[in-house]
């Protein structure tokens, strides 16, 4: 008996930063092809806080915590809901969102001030950098980067494109 399912999901690293309004509609897409491709495909969140966004690094850490504490994406994409409150309520939102949810909240603050998620964050931001992601979103599948910064169009069919073609390869895909 064959099971079609690869054993280990194919990763789409998605480069991200929580204020910024381009990852808020990619968010659609994202959802996509989570329910297209279920557990075949892990969607992995890569910090890419940018400087023009001054809560940015601030929301990738509370992203961490809230991974931490077990509510990852339901928090990413609450933060991402509410990417224009972010930009006038600042840390206040973060720590509110993860009470939202259910999160320790006290301890999210913490967090936010003791910075224990900073350098997951920068080695994101660094890694990011080395290949050549310049704005948000960014996918990177297949050893292939896709640029969503200047316009998501066709770029859920792309990802689609190759995600059948790894999937199809098999076990010994790339």
């Amino acid at each position: 008996m064959s099971d079609s399912t690869p054993a280990t999901p194919l990763v789409l690293d998605l480069w991200c930063e929580l204020q910024c309004p381009d990852c808020h509609r990619a968010l659609a897409d994202v959802r996509a092809l989570r329910d297209k491709y279920g557990d075949r495909l892990e969607v992995r969140l890569r910090h890419f806080p940018l400087d023009k966004h001054k809560h940015a690094h601030a929301a990738a850490q509370a992203a961490e915590e809230a991974a931490a504490q077990g509510g990852g994406w339901p928090y990413v994409e609450a933060v991402l809901a509410r990417t224009s409150d972010l930009d006038r309520a600042g840390e206040s939102l973060l720590v509110e969102v993860a009470r939202e949810l259910g999160l320790d909240a006290e301890e999210m603050d913490t967090a936010l001030i003791d910075g224990r998620h900073m350098l997951i964050v920068d080695a994101d931001q660094a890694e990011g950098k080395a290949i050549g992601v310049t704005g948000t979103p960014t996918y990177v599948i297949g050893g292939e980067r896709l640029d969503g910064g200047r316009s998501q169009d066709g770029l859920r069919e792309r990802i689609e494109e190759i995600l059948d073609g790894l999937l199809a390869e098999g076990p010994g895909r790339a």
